[in-house]
């Protein structure tokens, strides 16, 4: 048997996966799954943009009483638009799209995923739902009815909601086209000795994720096509004009909507646990229990839908029941955040910009779920819902934990993608930014929702007569978004400057363990591995690799290398 040595994967190859084909056409037709992922990181990071914009006329529009730049229509139109690209077309499909299709296969020992042509199908259809939303937007006319679609304001909308929640339904298909490719993925293409209990955590979280997309994205898709039959065959379903029922709308879209939330946040969990364990220099305390909540969240984001609906009518024992299951979620969620807690306890903790978001995420998603557990229970709903309380929760779980564990797994994997290193002390910077921004942005929105403030107002200025506070409230909101913008367009300069003059990585400058680390050249091979890599360790065992190649540095890129994994047998050597 062949052992694979430092010395092999420590010179940068000629040919890896950027350059063994050139041209826009060898892009468009790849079957590679690392260069489909860096076509989903294009698109998305260009939607985050689009988004962002928008985002910010809005906090322009109330940083002050009154109508400072847009009219109530543009507003409704601003973050209506905002919600639905940052939801539909970003978050839902980033980190899975980028990062799922980039690391999980190399991270389990596999030279692409189980179904590579239906991989790039995903995300032409991905593109397809995308152009659809485009034309509504720009071609048909407004779209004001926020990301959720509510009915019977969206049955009797212009057709431009169509359009979108077209869009919507389309680009579900891309999800649960990846959703399968990553099931069969882990379950048919592992590594030898890659057991279900040493796959890495980011794998286990993207599983779980899997599972989601592929049970829960087609109920979404029923729902649009019910809206489009309401809407040109004059069925009553959802619409009480017609006969139909608006809460069995809300039914719909929150049975769907939920999961999505996970199809958000598990994914980025997973890439906590990876960063937690590297910077760290310490095996992930409670592997199993992290493992395991992931397949248990996915479970349970399907049996809390209701907790949407306390004031839509439902029943009392319902609302009672959907409080309970909320409050039962946040069990296998504080199981993560106190393993993660546990794996820093007395570690070797390296405060490199990836581990700050990791630092960071910690902080904002706790919030973020603390607050959930408080909108869960009745009494509190009632006097929170529909205020600024509702939309600083949504942003410090959707933004706070799962754009952050993206921006910090994009720190972590940009050398493997890039062959780049950027500029550490920029990415200190940029993150102090993010950080002062995003909670002086959300956190002031947690002290106007419980005041009262009703989220989607265009304007407060009738309000300040009784709630005088909400003026200076809003003002600082909005400086914070400006702050925080000004840090994630640090981070797009010092990206462009890494690829353009950034030094070369070296092949492990985390000392990390993981197999896309330690067996895989930097950056990586066209088809991964010259040899599959046989397994005889866990993810994090990074005691092995200290006894192979010596005790963790930071800094110099000590910590490189193999560690205990060994190549498979040839054919010949068999």
């Amino acid at each position: 048997m062949s052992a694979a040595t430092h010395s092999d994967l420590s010179q940068r190859p000629a040919i890896h996966y950027l350059n063994h084909e050139k041209g826009l056409w060898s892009w468009l037709t790849t079957v590679d799954h690392k260069r489909i992922g860096i076509m989903y990181a294009i698109v998305v990071a260009l939607f985050f943009l689009v988004g962002g914009i928008f985002a910010t006329l809005v906090r322009v529009e109330l940083s002050a009483p009154g109508e400072t730049i847009m009219g109530q229509d543009s507003y409704n139109q601003a973050f209506t638009l905002h919600a639905v690209i940052m939801v539909f077309l970003v978050i839902i499909p980033a980190v899975p799209g980028i990062l799922g299709n980039f690391v999980l296969p190399i991270q389990i020992g596999a030279k692409d995923v189980a179904f590579p042509r239906l991989n790039l199908a995903s995300w032409y259809i991905f593109m397809a739902g995308a152009v659809l939303a485009i034309c509504g937007w720009l071609v048909v006319g407004k779209v004001d009815t926020g990301w959720t679609f509510y009915t019977p304001y969206s049955s009797e909308a212009s057709d431009a909601v169509l359009w979108m929640t077209s869009a919507v339904f389309v680009a579900g298909f891309a999800s649960i086209f990846t959703g399968i490719n990553f099931v069969v993925t882990v379950h048919k293409m592992r590594a030898p000795g890659m057991t279900w209990n040493r796959l890495p955590l980011f794998v286990w979280a993207i599983y779980a994720t899997a599972i989601v997309q592929v049970l829960a994205t087609p109920v979404i898709g029923i729902t649009m096509v019910l809206l489009f039959l309401e809407k040109f065959m004059q069925i009553g379903i959802f619409d009480p004009a017609l006969g139909g029922d608006p809460v069995l709308f809300q039914h719909f879209f929150w049975f769907y909507s939920h999961p999505a939330v996970y199809i958000m946040i598990l994914p980025a969990m997973g890439i906590i646990s990876d960063l937690m364990g590297t910077f760290s220099r310490q095996q992930v305390q409670g592997y199993t229990f992290i493992a395991l909540s992931s397949v248990a969240i996915a479970f349970l984001g399907f049996l809390v839908w209701g907790h949407h609906m306390f004031v839509a009518g439902q029943s009392a024992i319902s609302s009672i029941i959907f409080s309970m299951l909320t409050f039962l979620i946040g069990i296998p969620t504080g199981i993560k955040v106190f393993n993660w807690v546990g794996t820093m306890y007395k570690g070797s903790v390296w405060l490199q910009t990836p581990m700050l978001y990791a630092l960071m995420f910690l902080f904002l998603f706790t919030i973020g779920g603390f607050t959930g557990i408080m909108v869960g229970v009745l009494a509190t709903d009632v006097h929170l819902h529909d205020t600024y309380f509702v939309v600083a929760h949504f942003h410090y779980v959707m933004m706070g934990g799962a754009l952050i564990a993206l921006i910090g797994g994009m720190h972590y994997w940009w050398p493997k993608i890039t062959g780049k290193m950027y500029n550490e002390t920029l990415g200190r910077i940029a993150a102090l930014l993010v950080f002062v921004g995003f909670n002086l942005t959300f956190f002031t929105q947690f002290i106007l929702g419980s005041r009262g403030m009703p989220r989607r107002y265009h304007d407060y200025e009738l309000l300040l007569e009784q709630f005088p506070e909400f003026a200076p409230l809003h003002f600082a909101s909005s400086i914070g978004s400006w702050i925080l913008a000004a840090g994630l367009f640090l981070i797009l300069f010092y990206g462009i400057h890494s690829l353009l003059r950034g030094k070369p990585a070296s092949q492990n400058p985390w000392g990390a363990v993981t197999l896309e680390w330690t067996h895989t050249t930097t950056p990586p091979d066209p088809h991964n591995f010259h040899h599959t890599p046989l397994v005889t360790r866990g993810p994090y065992d990074f005691h092995l690799a200290d006894d192979v190649f010596g005790p963790f540095h930071t800094g110099d890129g000590a910590g490189d290398g193999v560690g205990e994994v060994t190549e498979a047998p040839k054919p010949e050597e068999a």
